[in-house]
């Protein structure tokens, strides 16, 4: 007999297939703008018209019209039926299917009649809301108009004991069905059954099908507890939805999703024309939520409440979005405690400021310990500087470490030195110059280059690799002894014999060949090959122009800060002889050259 898979797993397939991912094991895709692009496997072709995107998970084929999602392209590719398709997928992922066999029919029939019984119960609630003047004022003064009223389905709980009980009897439903929703409760000692929402404003829970799953519910005065959720059910599961994500999936264009805490912080941001704000739904963010956020916004931001039990919050939640993949950024709202409470204050333009303004995971950190320490008074600067150095500690990449080293030392006016200590310990001479010395016998010199120039080194390098015509173009531009990085170089002595054995690049091969070569930093090449270059098409001069200037600046910086050394040491002598007089003019007038080539450079590029 043939069997069937429920729902749930299927949907716990879609959520966990990245399309971009499985696409990739069948054909080569490149980034371009916000999507992929390769070469059609369902036709012949020789000019990409293959797209593929990442936030909306679906690819389509320009050439032959084919598209769909990830299941779609393996019931195509290998030629598999949907529940074949299901299990393929499945296997690929480590989900376990678990099969009906027979389809448990009154499994769906129940379902389908819990879903019934709560869209009957969102009626009941929304008709209680127009006829009820409090409740209805109550929206009003919030700035919630009738227009958003019934796009989320608000209603209201009447101050009373059964009549969503009797109603829904009335309807045609069984007592134990309503209370299986947790809808209504049974009173001790007794047969006697009572409605467990009263006196609340109404929030249905809806799912991206449109199907109601649950209810919160707000008190209209300061009675506890301030909300109430509808207990887990066999058709509702708070770990595995978002509040307002129905919405979401109708309206937004995916650029952007916000987590937030509350119902209202949604429908306010809602009301206002943000209509990409989700809720979890009165519990920690779970991996399953990440998941969905990762999947219906393709930059996310956390804009919890502002007091301490928000900040622990933000902070798990950025723990648990980093293991999937997403880096977060955090929204900060000053004196005000939620998104809500900020937007009866301010207009909707100092809130997309906000967001603009919004810090990614380190820089949030950085902020709420200086929130903690008075950063004014000694003590306090001590005591933030050793915590933010434990932050810096945790970083992986090198170059990160550097870069927020030197923006601490300067802000707190500390030595970078003493940072330095603080983050790698007292050996960081000790053991890291050895090992930076071994290597210098077996290796060119290494320069250790300021952040910006390496990274410029670095996406020039990536530009190369991506794609040929950029190497033929960046390889007249650069020249290979104006890379100052030793791996960069390595990298593009060998890219250069590989290009000219072959039009396309086996990044592979040329991976596997530097990182042979003796006193190569393996982490930092592997910071190399795996940094992603994220660039649009139309904007590729101006990134290639920029990146070069970058590397001209530092070159020019370089030679400065040499020049001020050596006028420095002159400077020293209580006398000099004529040659060096002669040289100390020489190098002056150099250094009034230099700082003015760097001045007009800086000017051009509009830093």
């Amino acid at each position: 007999m043939t069997g069937y898979i429920n729902d749930e797993t299927i949907e716990k397939v879609r959520d966990a297939a990245n399309i971009v991912d499985i696409i990739s094991d069948y054909i080569p895709l490149k980034k371009s703008g916000g999507n992929y692009v390769g070469l059609c496997p369902f036709h012949n072709e020789k000019t990409p018209s293959f797209t593929v995107s990442d936030t909306k998970q679906f690819f389509h084929c320009f050439g032959c019209g084919e598209g769909g999602d990830a299941l779609a392209f393996i019931m195509k590719k290998e030629n598999l039926t949907f529940p074949e398709a299901v299990k393929f997928l499945a296997d690929k992922l480590g989900i376990t299917v678990e099969e009906e066999t027979p389809r448990n029919e009154k499994l769906y029939q129940d379902r389908d009649r819990g879903y019934d019984i709560n869209r009957e119960a969102a009626r009941f609630f929304f008709s209680n809301l127009i006829k009820e003047k409090i409740p209805l004022s109550y929206l009003y003064e919030r700035k919630i108009n009738n227009k958003v009223i019934k796009q989320f389905g608000l209603g209201y709980s009447l101050n009373k004991w059964n009549s969503l009980h009797k109603y829904l009897q009335d309807k045609g439903y069984k007592n134990e069905e309503i209370e299986k929703l947790g809808l209504i409760g049974k009173k001790a000692n007794s047969d006697e059954y009572y409605d467990k929402f009263r006196n609340r404003i109404m929030f249905p829970i809806i799912d991206t099908k449109g199907r109601v799953i649950g209810f919160g519910g707000r008190v209209l005065d300061n009675s506890m507890p301030k909300y109430l959720n509808s207990q887990e059910t066999f058709i509702f599961n708070k770990g595995n939805n978002l509040y307002g994500l129905n919405l979401v999936n109708k309206l937004s264009d995916r650029k952007r999703i916000i987590l937030v805490e509350g119902y209202m912080d949604v429908i306010s941001l809602f009301s206002k024309g943000i209509n990409y704000a989700v809720a979890s739904l009165g519990t920690a963010l779970t991996e399953r939520q990440a998941k969905l956020l990762k999947r219906y916004g393709e930059n996310v931001y956390i804009c919890y409440d502002s007091d301490q039990a928000g900040i622990n919050a933000t902070n798990k939640a950025i723990q648990i979005l980093l293991k999937e993949g997403i880096e977060p950024k955090a929204v900060t709202l000053g004196k005000f405690k939620d998104p809500d409470d900020f937007l009866k204050e301010n207009t909707i333009e100092k809130f997309e400021n906000r967001l603009n303004e919004a810090l990614n995971y380190i820089d949030f950190r950085i902020h709420v310990n200086k929130q903690k320490y008075n950063i004014n008074e000694a003590e306090g600067k001590i005591k933030f500087t050793i915590e933010i150095a434990k932050i810096i500690k945790e970083l992986k990449s090198p170059i990160e470490k550097d870069v927020y080293i030197n923006k601490i030392a300067a802000e707190m006016n500390i030595s970078k030195e003493a940072i330095q200590k603080e983050v790698f310990g007292n050996n960081i001479k000790g053991v890291e110059n050895k090992k930076f010395k071994e290597k210098l016998t077996i290796s060119p010199v290494r320069t250790i280059l300021p952040s910006a120039s390496l990274i410029a080194e670095i996406d020039l390098i990536k530009l190369m690799i991506f794609d040929k015509e950029y190497f033929d173009i960046l390889i007249r531009e650069v020249s290979l002894d104006e890379y100052e990085n030793l791996e960069c170089r390595e990298i593009l002595k060998i890219m250069i014999e590989l290009y000219q054995e072959a039009e396309d690049l086996d990044e592979d091969l040329l991976y596997k060949k530097v990182k042979e070569l003796p006193g190569i930093d393996t982490g930092l090449l592997n910071l190399i090959f795996e940094r992603p270059i994220n660039f649009l098409p139309e904007n590729i001069d101006q990134m290639i122009k920029d990146l070069i200037t970058t590397l001209k600046i530092n070159k020019l910086e370089t030679k400065r800060n040499n020049i001020k050394k050596e006028i420095e040491e002159l400077e020293r002598k209580s006398a000099r002889n004529s040659n060096e007089d002669e040289r100390f003019l020489k190098l002056c007038i150099e250094l009034t050259n230099l700082n003015k080539e760097l001045n007009l450079m800086r000017h051009e590029e509009g830093r």
